[in-house]
């Protein structure tokens, strides 16, 4: 094989590969935020023993957090939010949902991949809001193909805007 051939192949191949992950792209969501539940009422103490994970309301300080984030996020153009089945993720979304008129939809916190999937199928074009935990903040933020990310236990004041089209990711401390 002559090296023209060579790198008609080899351009023949990366112009292929091109074309198979636009779809992909084009699939993407407009805009994800993404953020933490608010603060816990329990401060985050996890009773010794306990073999389920702790469920509390959100303190008086986390309510007033997700006031706050219904008033930041009111005219983002939010068309979904997702949240985990836990209590404090659910009462962290209920202002804005309710500011909205946008029923919160409820997606199992161990299940990352399901949770992408439904917004790639269901909110392809959408702008979204996803509320999950310190430690699955990192993974929704991955999946989407943004940056990696850390997310400290005491951190409740980090919103996360991704573009998954373009694969970018921005922190905003709020």
């Amino acid at each position: 094989m002559t090296d023209t051939s060579t790198r008609r192949l080899l351009t023949i191949g990366v112009l292929s590969a091109v074309c198979c992950l636009t779809p992909a792209i084009a699939l993407a969501q407009k805009l994800v935020y993404v953020i933490r539940h608010a603060e816990r009422a329990d401060g985050g103490v996890v009773p010794a023993g306990m073999t389920t994970p702790a469920d509390p309301e959100l303190s008086a300080e986390g309510e007033a957090r997700a006031k706050k984030i219904a008033v930041m996020l009111a005219d983002a153009g939010i068309k979904a939010i997702f949240t985990t089945e836990y209590k404090r993720t659910k009462n962290t979304a209920a202002p804005l949902a309710t500011r909205l008129g946008v029923a919160a939809q409820v997606v199992t916190s161990k299940d990352t991949p399901g949770l992408i999937e439904r917004l790639r199928k269901e909110h392809a074009n959408d702008i979204v809001l996803v509320i999950g935990h310190s430690n699955s903040m990192p993974e929704i933020i991955k999946a989407l193909g943004g940056g990696v990310v850390t997310v400290a236990d005491d951190d409740y004041t980090s919103m996360f805007v991704v573009v998954p089209g373009a694969g970018t990711t921005t922190r905003i401390r709020y």
